[in-house]
């Protein structure tokens, strides 16, 4: 798996990585001559220019590296010339800035795919059939069956916000389930003919009953999802069920307004909201917490063995082709 970067690199490099990667990974670095520094760093520190003695810095989404930080990470000897992101959202990281400096960025899209789909799947299906609720009821002695009748996906429209890798796989399983898929995306060209598209984003919302967030957080999709938007969605399936109104999202935090979602839970415009991305992270108190209606994890989305072996080993072989030949076949910016 991967022999071809386990030759020895022509320069060694020395690698912080501040929010872990896995053993695979750190041994295929080790293994081809690196350095390799496991420690977090906090903000001040990177200020204070911690990593300005490293070549490389591998993150996740607990290490932001804006423009004072880059700028922090690079001194007169040198300093940090690779920004790996060992995940997909690179929002923490000022790609402008660090293309200025001559640092070039890197993420994994594609290494966490399937375990974000799955779990999007998971979250919805615990959505509409209550299943955290009934979990809840069941440990606190109350036998809820009557009040927990859910619904089925089938015969439904699943609105998807953004049609990348996440977006399309998630759409291919809701497909098996009966599901009519509608997707907003500006930004892509080539859609399967079973994808209706949608002009403008508001009509998603105006015709779905479920929606799924697949997006990036930008200042065009920051609070995309807001109470506007929930009062739009119609409440009853294209097969004439009374299902309410479902919103997941896996994707970024920030896209979906959480004080709307959670006023919309509390009139009955939402029936439930699942989240495994928040605003602010971690989260420690939010009026969701007191809805039935909203359940979520602590963003866990690419957290699996399969995934985080795949991202480990593909971010090792970005960094050990870098450093061998000053350039990698996929990156995010032109340094």
């Amino acid at each position: 798996m991967l022999m071809h970067i386990l030759h020895l690199s022509e320069y060694m490099a020395k690698i912080a990585v501040t929010d872990g990667l896995s053993d695979e990974a750190v041994r295929i670095l080790q293994s081809s001559g690196h350095e390799v520094h496991i420690r977090h760093h906090e903000e001040s520190e990177i200020n204070n220019g911690s990593l300005s003695k490293f070549d490389a810095v591998v993150i996740r989404s607990a290490t932001k590296l804006l423009s004072q930080q880059i700028k922090a990470s690079v001194s007169d000897d040198g300093g940090i010339r690779f920004i790996g992101r060992a995940g997909v959202g690179v929002d923490n990281i000022d790609i402008n800035a660090a293309t200025k400096m001559g640092i070039i960025v890197c993420n994994t899209p594609g290494a966490s795919t399937s375990s974000v789909v799955e779990l999007t799947i998971g979250h919805l299906l615990a959505s509409t059939r209550h299943i955290v609720t009934a979990d809840r009821t069941m440990r606190n002695g109350e036998w809820a069956k009557k009040r927990l009748r859910g619904s089925e996906i089938g015969g439904k429209r699943l609105g998807l916000i953004g049609l990348g890798r996440i977006s399309r796989g998630v759409a291919q399983i809701a497909r098996s389930f009966g599901m009519e898929i509608h997707a907003y995306d500006p930004y892509v060209e080539e859609v399967p003919g079973w994808i209706t598209m949608h002009e403008e984003v508001d009509t998603i919302f105006s015709s779905c009953t479920h929606i799924s967030i697949h997006c990036n957080l930008t200042e065009e999709t920051a609070n995309l999802v807001n109470s506007s938007r929930i009062s739009m969605m119609p409440g009853i399936g294209l097969d004439g069920t009374k299902c309410g109104n479902h919103i997941v999202s896996c994707a970024r935090g920030g896209i979906v307004d959480e004080n709307d979602c959670s006023e919309a839970l509390r009139n009955g415009q939402l029936s439930s909201l699942a989240l495994d991305v928040f605003a602010t992270e971690p989260l420690i108190e939010s009026p969701l917490m007191y809805h039935d209606g909203f359940h979520g994890s602590p963003h866990i989305a690419a957290s699996t063995l399969e995934a985080q072996s795949r991202i480990g080993t593909e971010m090792a072989s970005l960094i050990i082709q870098f450093f061998k030949t000053g350039k990698t076949d996929y990156s995010l910016n032109a340094a």
